[in-house]
């Protein structure tokens, strides 16, 4: 399926590109930063995505500036941008690590902006980017998150060209309105906690199995640990990483965290033992000089 002009990517093409991307992430990189096509349309199949599906992720990622057409050893295929690289790398940190609970005691960041009605999609774009970063809305263009936010609510407000246009503000709840019920009525705390209790559902079961198991398959191994991946990495974002003391006792958000790093632990050497089966010898790059991608263009690292 081609990109048409104008036209909403359904459901099958979103879930085409967020498996592809999770893919480069977790396996694309550790193979020196280059795929060959067939292999991947190969491996991909096993996760449920069939070759035109993928192939129309590539070319979107691709028209994105993220891959590049390069061939290895004979095997066409596609090199991570500069520009992918960033992109990946920066939410290496939430994915990979999860947000930590914030210290109450650093106190908060506020952002409030005033963007006409005539710049409507620029305000949707400042509050993607804030929601994102794990802002809550506490009132009209009113967004609140822990203090530690702040760097980067200024570069996403400085990326928009939008500084002009909104006031930040760091400081301590010193009294008014309830500080728990205003953090909770900010945030949608029950659809987070929600995602992570299905996220604990669905794989607790699959890491009980891989740890009780002597042998574990490596088709099996790369499926799961890309699912789970794919799964995990867009909680994090969702979840702002709030201080304990406004959280529920029952909070399940340390529980996913350590079911994922236990899934990880069991799978990933596995799984990306299979996927290299897929990359030829010949076209890997030796693991102590990993070959980098060649850059587009040269703003291409700027995103």
């Amino acid at each position: 399926m081609s990109d048409t002009k104008g036209a909403r990517p359904t459901a099958a093409a979103r879930r085409s590109r967020t498996v592809l991307v999770s893919f480069l992430g977790a396996i694309v990189r550790k193979m020196g930063n280059w795929m060959p096509i067939a292999g991947t349309v190969e491996l991909l199949a096993d996760a449920g995505l069939d070759a035109s599906s993928v192939r129309s992720a590539v070319f979107r990622l691709k028209k994105r500036g993220w891959l590049v057409p390069e061939t290895r050893a004979g095997m066409r295929g596609y090199a991570l941008t500069p520009a992918a690289l960033e992109a990946l790398a920066a939410g290496d940190e939430v994915i990979w690590h999860a947000r930590q609970p914030a210290d109450l005691a650093d106190g908060w960041c506020f952002v409030n902006f005033s963007i006409p009605e005539s710049a409507r999609p620029l305000r949707h774009q400042l509050t993607a980017h804030l929601t994102s970063l794990g802002f809550g809305n506490i009132g009209s263009a009113v967004w609140i998150a822990p203090a530690r936010m702040l760097p980067a609510a200024q570069r996403a407000i400085a990326e928009l060209d939008l500084t002009d246009q909104c006031a930040l503000f760091a400081g301590d709840h010193v009294g008014g309105q309830d500080l728990t019920a205003m953090v909770r009525g900010g945030w949608d705390l029950d659809g987070i906690d929600r995602r992570y209790r299905e996220f604990i559902k669905d794989y607790e079961g699959e890491a009980d199995r891989f740890t009780a198991a002597a042998v574990i398959d490596g088709r099996h191994a790369f499926v799961t640990y890309l699912s789970v991946i794919d799964h995990w990495r867009k909680l994090p974002f969702r979840d702002p990483g709030l201080p304990s003391e406004v959280l529920t006792d029952d909070w399940t958000g340390p529980a996913a965290v350590r079911l994922f790093e236990r899934l990880v632990a069991a799978l990933e050497g596995r799984a990306l033992a299979h996927a290299a089966a897929y990359w030829s010898a010949s076209a890997q790059p030796k693991p102590e000089q990993p070959v980098q991608p060649k850059p587009a263009r040269a703003t291409d690292g700027a995103g």
